[in-house]
């Protein structure tokens, strides 16, 4: 992938944007040119979440991330000195461009498309809690199940992915693990649930979002981009261990809060498309006004 992006010819380009969560950064621009990183996060699984990944890996592929890492991220770092300016999705994200590149970063919130969902009448509303997103380990899904399983409370799971199987054979009788499912669907669960599980830490996390803009509040782990996007007594609630005990206590606490619809989706709509547009062209034409003036 390296050796393929830097292949790229962007000769008569004046601005190059790259939108990334891995290696995209690499393409070499012409001399002159503006090169706008919007970073998703540096690359999880050389970076931040490396020990996870090699912790899941099969026996030869544990043995070959180390040294091919390594690799990677030298030329990830040399890359990242390619790029003018960065923008990050979050704060988070923000703080591991400066950590891992030494480099600042400002921050502009994905665009969500909130008009594409709407809240119920109360009488609407079902007994569920729900879950959505890829079933892969570091969302931690089996903790949501874990903790639904021990309550005996009724949670439904939407996603497909790598764990769709451990997670359907962990559920018990509350619990509906539903698979991959069509918009129409996702949009009728996010707007008649109780609230949303969200138990992994995310680099900026857009189902949060689309769940407040259907006027639900969300429980999530207190670290990562929810920290960013949910208000906290007010949004959702934050629990701040990830076990099946801390989603238990969260869930207590956050069913005894009376929680205002109408609220929760004017606080999602900051996060719309429009204000996205807005934000990252005025970030696009400040940063041509400043690569202008540097050359005289």
């Amino acid at each position: 992938m390296p050796l393929a992006l830097e292949q790229m010819d962007l000769r008569g380009f004046d601005l190059i944007i790259s939108s990334e969560s891995g290696p995209a950064k690499g393409i070499i621009a012409p001399p002159g040119a503006l090169h706008i990183c919007y970073c998703h996060s540096p690359m999880r699984y050389i970076w931040n979440m490396f020990h996870d990944y090699r912790d899941r890996a099969g026996g030869l592929k544990r043995i070959l991330m180390p040294p091919v890492a390594h690799y990677i991220r030298t030329w990830d770092a040399v890359s990242a000195s390619r790029v003018h300016q960065f923008v990050a999705n979050s704060r988070t994200v923000a703080k591991r461009i400066g950590s891992y590149y030494h480099r600042p970063a400002e921050v502009v919130f994905p665009p969500v498309d909130v008009d594409a969902f709407a809240p119920v009448a109360q009488g609407e509303l079902a007994s569920y809690y729900l879950m959505v997103g890829e079933l892969v380990a570091y969302k931690r899904p089996d903790l949501a199940v874990a903790a639904f399983n021990a309550m005996r409370k009724p949670l439904v799971v939407i996603g497909g992915g790598e764990m769709l199987r451990k997670i359907r054979e962990m559920a018990g009788e509350t619990v509906t693990v539903l698979g991959p499912q069509p918009f129409a669907t996702l949009r009728h669960y996010y707007a008649t649930c109780q609230g949303l599980i969200f138990p992994g830490e995310e680099d900026f996390g857009i189902v949060p979002v689309e769940v407040m803009a259907s006027g639900r509040p969300v429980v999530a782990l207190g670290r990562g981009g929810a920290t960013e996007t949910v208000a906290n007594m007010e949004t959702g609630i934050f629990f701040q261990e990830q076990s099946p005990e801390a989603i238990a206590d969260a869930v207590e606490r956050f069913a005894a809060i009376d929680w205002d619809p109408a609220r929760i989706v004017a606080h999602a709509r900051q996060f719309h498309t429009d204000e996205f547009k807005c934000r990252f062209l005025d970030k696009v034409n400040r940063s041509l006004v400043e690569l202008s003036a540097s050359e005289y």
